[in-house]
């Protein structure tokens, strides 16, 4: 647990972690909170940080495209050997998104995968139902492409952008907890417009950051292991 930590120096050790690390080196698993900062991905476009006051904006090697971190969200950065654990990126990708599944059903609440849009969604009107979603991932043909993702009815409460350097991760995901969700009304979250932004708390679970850290913490902790 690193506390409130600076965002780019963050990202800095990161890459430097990963630059210096070995064959031997121990995967880590660092967990903080930002102060107010939008990051904009390697896909991010400009025009989709409507208004940022001042609040600053910080480009970043991640995957994505334009999110905000702030006080209340639970930051993790997996630091993980892909090689040496023996899967792939899009399995990584789903063990992050699977632990975020299972923190939040710790506290009741159904988390969503939605086809064609990384991340984790919950139904605004009922998130601690069960039923699956028409906008959950599916079985299709390969012409068929990429789907387009549809949020009818839903709100993000996780977002995920990941880099990967010589078969090692850096950057990770942030939940929700308990934010001040205004700034994202001043971007296209992820790069969708209109697309809503929730936390745990606007859902009706109050509990302390320390908790969802460690909760997250424990999920990636074994979701991640090889």
């Amino acid at each position: 647990m690193l506390g409130r930590v600076d965002y780019p120096a963050t990202v800095a050790a990161m890459q430097r972690f990963t630059e210096e690390r070995t064959d031997e080196t121990p995967d880590e698993l660092w967990i903080c909170e930002h102060p107010a900062v939008y990051t904009q991905g390697l896909a991010g476009k400009s025009d989709h940080v409507l208004s940022p006051g001042g609040i600053p904006v910080v480009a970043t090697n991640r995957g994505g495209q334009v999110t905000h971190h702030g006080p209340g969200q639970v930051v993790a950065y997996p630091l993980i050997d892909l090689r040496r654990a023996g899967y792939y990126v899009k399995e990584y990708v789903y063990r992050i998104e699977e632990a975020v599944i299972r923190t939040l059903g710790h506290y009741g609440v159904t988390g969503h995968r939605v086809a064609g849009a990384p991340g984790i969604y919950v139904r605004l009107d009922d998130p601690h139902g069960h039923s699956m979603l028409p906008q959950r991932p599916q079985k299709r043909a390969h012409a068929d492409g990429p789907p387009q993702p549809d949020f009818t009815g839903l709100g993000k409460i996780a977002a995920l952008g990941i880099k990967v350097a010589r078969h090692c991760t850096y950057h990770g995901v942030a939940l929700n907890v308990a934010m001040d969700l205004e700034p994202f009304s001043r971007i296209n979250p992820c790069g969708y417009a209109g697309l809503q932004t929730v936390d745990l708390s606007t859902i009706g679970v109050h509990i302390p950051w320390d908790d969802a850290a460690a909760m997250l913490g424990q999920q990636l902790a074994r979701r991640l292991a090889p």
